[in-house]
């Protein structure tokens, strides 16, 4: 039990924890804007007082993604997305606020100093075991291991970059190590790191593999991909085994060495998409920094989301079998659902991109991607090869390849391989057009912007024009009569409302606000044409209710409700004239 004095000390020293915290955020706002984050992610276009790009968070054909920089905000219209630098960070990067604090800080130049009281969390210790667990590993790795991994052409540069491992033949090595520094057998279990069997006991997930970490896109390790070596593995064990499912790793939302492929990404403005590690690590080794690699999974719709944030180009040099082809044709939907482009690098049957770069060497590496062929024409490419039957080439065809021709974002390239199918088929254009009519579509986010939709209705607009200038340090528009005017012409309750927002709604209104007036150059003007179209709004709602009682007064006989509502309809009518 604590005593008052050790209470009080906790508290002293989490209060001080905080303040320091809060102390690094207000520095990181301090040397970064909103722009300078965002900027490294969306194009950014002037748009009034306000910047927009097309939303980094789903696939819009018009920009609904709004960002302020007088308020160091950003909103999309289009799927309800809005905060400041860190949760866009902690959203874009798919991390929590300790890893976008991280990015953040690092990159401008602000340290971080942990205290104790932040170790309570509990994902915290499963890094750090994680972490524990890999520096392990590297000091496990020996001279049979690198033999093995310089035979496969990696240099000792890249073994070390990568941080690869081994992870013996004992049972329990890596528990027991990481038990007597601390660790817990939940946390062992839940870091993915170790399992329980029937009786209770812990041994090692790992063994006999040669280890290769996964981090997540700040760098922090969140798992393992373990590949068999030795003479001591079972020979019925899975060549490649990864990390189960944690708290920390989804295998659906990581890519290999994503966190490294970030910066090459947006420099060569491409992703290359290979399938394993050691294609990866050689793919690196050949200069290709923008290779990013599945681990035991499919691509997903959550990878796609991860590249399309760095780059719109993705290239897919799965293997060349029958399984990578199929890989390859599934990533390639589900990249074209989100509005990618898709090449495909076409490999030596039976070579997967580590045997080729090893064998034939890096500018044969390079020949290929610089030849690789979009994903139709590679499809028709392959299909053509392997089904010389014309009547099977064109099954094919229509089964295969006319999907991705509704997947296609730009009407000139799809009209292009309408062409392209025609003439391979030998049939007319329109033919292609008529069967593409019953080909399968994608779901994907397309249509025109909801932010180029203006609010529709005078009341909405005077609550967005208030909110904005409200937020605004110095006012273009005289507040205190905006106000006044709002409370007379106004339902009662309405500015009360308005206080009552969520802080999410309230950066919505402003956005939309800003949006729709920051080019106006006389807001007084403004606010008062809306109000006066707000109240004949209210006039004409009026007038309508007055018709229909008038109506029911008269089909039930009541002559002396008929004569009352006239007189009221006369006088609403002659007010609505006046407005």
């Amino acid at each position: 039990m604590l005593t008052h004095a050790g209470a009080a000390f906790r508290e002293g020293m989490w209060a001080r924890w905080y303040a320091h915290r809060m102390d690094t955020v207000k520095a990181v706002k301090e040397k970064l804007s909103i722009v300078d984050v965002v900027s490294g992610y969306a194009k950014l276009e002037r748009a009034g007082g306000s910047l927009r790009a097309r939303c980094p968070f789903h696939a819009e054909k018009s920009p609904s993604f709004f960002v302020s920089p007088d308020r160091g905000t950003y909103h999309c219209f289009g799927c309800g997305v809005g905060g400041d630098i860190f949760s866009f960070i902690e959203a874009i990067e798919g991390v929590d606020f300790k890893g976008a604090l991280k990015m953040l800080a690092e990159r401008a130049g602000v340290p971080l100093i942990y205290g104790q009281a932040e170790k309570k969390d509990p994902t915290d210790r499963l890094y750090e075991a994680l972490e524990t667990a890999t520096v392990m590993y590297q000091a496990r790795l020996d001279d049979a291991a690198r033999a093995y991994l310089t035979k496969r052409g990696l240099s000792a540069t890249t073994i070390q970059s990568f941080r690869v491992g081994l992870a013996g033949d004992g049972w329990s090595d890596i528990t027991d190590a990481l038990q007597q520094k601390g660790f817990s057998e939940r946390e062992l279990v839940d870091a993915g790191l170790s399992r329980k069997n029937e009786k209770g006991t812990l041994s090692d997930k790992f063994r006999n593999r040669i280890i290769f970490p996964i981090a997540d896109s700040v760098g922090r390790i969140v798992g393992f991909s373990g590949r068999t070596f030795g003479e001591k593995a079972h020979p019925d064990a899975p060549k490649y085994l990864n990390t189960p499912e944690t708290p920390l790793f989804h295998k659906s939302r990581v890519l290999y060495a994503f966190d490294r492929a970030k910066q090459p990404m947006r420099k060569h403005n491409f992703a290359i998409l290979v399938e394993g590690q050691m294609d990866l690590l050689m793919s690196h080794e050949a200069g290709f920094a923008n290779t990013v690699a599945v681990s035991g999974t499919a691509f997903t719709d959550d990878h796609a989301k991860l590249v399309k944030r760095m780059t719109e180009n993705l290239l897919l040099a799965l293997d060349s079998d029958e399984a990578g082809i199929k890989a390859a044709t599934r990533a390639a939907h589900v990249a074209l659902a989100h509005g990618m482009n898709v090449k495909v690098a076409a490999l030596t049957a039976g070579k997967d991109p580590a045997d080729l770069i090893l064998e034939k060497g890096v500018e044969e590496w390079r020949a290929v991607i610089r030849s690789a062929k979009d994903i139709v024409t590679f499809l028709l490419d392959v299909l053509e090869e392997k089904m010389p039957k014309r009547d099977q080439f064109r099954r094919a065809v229509e089964a295969i390849v006319l999907p991705f021709l509704n997947d296609v974002a730009s009407p000139i390239a799809r009209e292009q391989y309408i062409q392209e199918v025609a003439a391979r088929l030998h049939v007319s254009e329109t033919a292609v057009r008529e069967s593409l009519k019953e080909a399968p579509r994608t779901p994907g986010a397309t249509g025109s912007s909801p932010a180029a939709k203006s609010a529709a209705q005078p009341v909405d607009r005077i609550a967005a024009l208030f909110v904005w200038q409200r937020s605004k340090d110095t006012p273009a528009l005289d507040m205190g009569a905006f106000e006044s005017a709002i409370r007379e012409s106004m339902p009662t309750g309405y500015l009360d409302g308005l206080a009552a927002l969520t802080p999410d709604d309230r950066e919505r209104l402003a956005f939309e606000g800003e949006r729709l007036y920051a080019h106006v150059a006389d807001l007084d003007q403004e606010w008062r044409e809306l109000l006066r179209r707000s109240g004949r709004g209210q006039l004409e709602q009026e007038r309508q209710r007055l018709t229909a009682e008038l109506r029911s007064a008269s089909a039930r006989g009541d002559a002396e409700a008929e004569e009352r509502l006239t007189d009221e309809l006369n006088i609403l009518v002659s007010k609505i004239a006046k407005s």
